[in-house]
């Protein structure tokens, strides 16, 4: 007996759709705020959504540059501090 229906590929591709618009909007939230961690997750959900083959493809690669991006804004107030955190 089966409880769930077997994933077709119109399933994958809205779940990675989803994946590349949450990539999006984290990494772009991560430029302002708690970069240290909205960073590697916009990544890794740009990254998965790439390899399941998302048709929001620019949505993706854009979340993957920003989250990027709040790693090298992170690596460069760290830098700027000589700090793990900042302070004002």
């Amino acid at each position: 007996m089966q409880l769930t229906a077997p994933a077709t590929r119109r399933t994958v591709t809205r779940d990675a759709d989803g994946m590349a618009v949450a990539s999006f909007i984290l990494g772009l939230i991560g430029l302002l705020v708690l970069n240290v961690v909205l960073g590697p997750i916009s990544v890794v959900l740009a990254s998965v959504a790439l390899w399941r083959g998302t048709e929001r493809r620019g949505r993706a690669l854009l979340g993957l540059t920003l989250g990027i991006a709040d790693l090298v804004v992170l690596v460069s107030l760290m830098q700027v501090d000589h700090t793990v955190s900042w302070s004002f």
